[in-house]
């Protein structure tokens, strides 16, 4: 399967950021801590150029958190702060806002040596789609401005959006590349929701997840699911399919004449997977995606 999806709006929405960003001081770069690198544009550095940036990993309440600690390191690194946060139910309004004084410590300190009273911070939020940006947004302004939604796509244009008086937020459109070199990224997106599910085949995205949680989350998924065994070598495609079809017979998933509908088991993996119903589970890692690139 070659996943490729690139509607015209995110091609506008990289014209239009690029028009604005002299009017920004800060760009806050939303990833989705279950797979940060296969969630963060690529792109990006290109668009953004040398703006100081803040990286959020979203969606922290569902990632494994010993991994995330390792993404922080990951980040910083390369000199990029990261910040672990939870959009939905946690409040990291105080903390980005922290964050981000800090980011622009330097500027702030030179307008005030010149008796200029700084104003309100302008920051650009981007991301690709269902990273949680509009869900983000009515959490910062205290109020419900952006659209929200499980699908990908949501947010179709720009605008600005108070928070409090020291920042305003220019909202974007969800930007996603136009193909994925690495079809394994796709997978990771499709995994975790981030491309509409009507161009997916779930077969597909569900046998690359169980594989890869037969392999690094093997407890949780027999714990959820209620199997006796795992595959001794998760990459064997056979085996897989065989888990599979355990999956489905744990969750009524039949045909008549008792088959296994293997669709409705792999739709059903992938919900409980995204819903976070087995556990908090992280899929990649720095030492996977660094060996990867080599």
């Amino acid at each position: 399967m070659t996943i490729q999806w690139f509607p015209g709006h995110m091609t506008r929405a990289r014209r239009q950021i690029q028009d604005k960003l002299k009017l920004i001081d800060l760009a806050i770069e939303l990833l989705d801590a279950r797979i940060p690198l296969s969630s963060r544009n690529p792109m990006i550095d290109e668009i953004l150029l040398q703006k100081p940036r803040l990286v959020l990993l979203n969606k922290s309440d569902l990632a494994d958190p010993d991994v995330t600690k390792r993404w922080i390191d990951y980040f910083a690194e390369r000199g990029l702060r990261a910040l672990p946060i939870d959009s939905v139910q946690g409040n990291p309004v105080k903390e980005i806002m922290q964050r981000s004084k800090e980011l622009l410590a330097s500027k702030i300190e030179a307008q005030q040596r010149k008796g200029i009273n700084p104003r309100a911070i302008r920051a650009l939020i981007v991301g690709i789609p269902n990273v949680g940006k509009s869900t983000l947004i009515n959490r910062m302004a205290g109020r419900k401005i952006a659209a929200t939604g499980d699908k990908p796509g949501i947010t179709k244009g720009q605008q600005w959006i108070k928070v409090g008086t020291e920042m305003e937020l220019l909202d974007t459109p969800g930007i996603l590349w136009p193909k994925f070199e690495d079809q394994t990224v796709g997978l990771r997106l499709a995994a975790t929701g981030a491309i509409r599910e009507e161009i997916l085949h779930p077969e597909e995205i569900a046998f690359f997840a169980v594989r890869y949680l037969a392999g690094h989350y093997g407890e949780a998924l027999k714990d959820r699911f209620g199997l006796d065994e795992l595959p001794e070598n998760p990459e064997d495609s056979d085996a897989i399919v065989d888990l599979m079809e355990a999956i489905g017979r744990k969750r009524g998933a039949l045909m008549s004449g008792g088959r296994v509908d293997l669709e409705k088991a792999s739709l059903t993996l992938l919900r409980e997977l995204r819903a976070g119903k087995l556990g908090r589970i992280s899929m990649e890692t720095p030492d996977e995606m660094t060996a990867n690139a080599e």
